[in-house]
């Protein structure tokens, strides 16, 4: 025979779920709920990671582009004298008068590493601060355009993308005039006794810079792929759960009936 309703009752699944709710005991529900929290804050801290790592080479590379110490050239014959080379000036320090540095004067008279590395260290600047804009506003923790989440992962994809090219116009100057720099430090048609250049520090700090970038857009790009969780069913269904729970204890019917 069929239980007669009573009301204040409440069903087998439903009391379980209910007492659950009370002692703490994860159920389906709670796990679904829990894992796509889970889920959730990881995809945002990886997009913030992604994003700061990007932001430290963007401005590592503003750095490099500036920093007149991509060659240092130490003489022998006189210690107390440092030269050192960047794109728009060179520099010689002395104990005695301290730092002076010239401009170039002019661009065409550069050697043809040195007038690439301006126009690819300015691209990747320009390419830096596009792509903080573009992933910026295609972040998850954001709610602008959280109702267009195609709209959102586009942006974060270009945003990782313009990071990935801005990476590559800084490592293509900096290892290009590292190649030179080598190649002329071992020349054999240059007499011993003549000065060599070598590395700077901002060779080093360019590298850094490129590839935090790569990094960077790689992240970005890999957490913009993966699918996206939806946060708003999990808390409602609890919510809706608890809520039933507490008309039924009260001896009432299901309020959606």
């Amino acid at each position: 025979m069929a239980k007669a309703y009573i009301p204040g009752s409440i069903g087998p699944k439903r009391s379980r779920y209910c007492e659950a709710r009370k002692t703490g005991t994860p159920t389906g529900v709670a796990k679904v709920v829990r894992l796509v929290a889970m889920a959730l804050v990881f995809r945002v801290a990886t997009q913030l990671v992604g994003l700061s790592l990007s932001l430290l080479g963007w401005v590592l590379s503003i750095i490099t582009t500036y920093l007149p110490h991509w060659k240092n050239l130490n003489l022998d014959l006189n210690e107390m004298e440092n030269w050192t080379m960047g794109l728009w000036q060179a520099c010689v320090v002395q104990e005695e008068v301290g730092r002076q540095c010239k401009d170039f004067e002019s661009f065409l008279a550069l050697p043809a590493e040195l007038r690439i590395s301006r126009i690819l260290m300015f691209l990747s600047n320009g390419l830096g601060l596009l792509g903080l804009l573009a992933s910026g506003f295609g972040l998850d923790c954001l709610r602008v355009g959280e109702t267009r989440p195609g709209l959102k992962k586009g942006l974060l994809i270009l945003g990782g993308t313009v990071f990935w090219a801005a990476g590559v116009a800084t490592l293509v100057p900096v290892s290009w005039v590292a190649h030179v720099t080598v190649q002329e430090f071992w020349d054999e048609t240059m007499p011993e006794i003549v000065p060599r250049w070598e590395f700077g520090e901002a060779l080093f700090l360019g590298w850094s810079a490129g590839f935090s970038l790569l990094l960077g857009g790689c992240l970005l790009n890999c957490v913009a792929c993966t699918t996206q969780a939806a946060p708003a069913p999990g808390p409602y269904a609890v919510a809706e759960m608890q809520i039933q729970c507490l008309y039924l204890e009260n001896g009432t019917a299901d309020p959606r009936v």
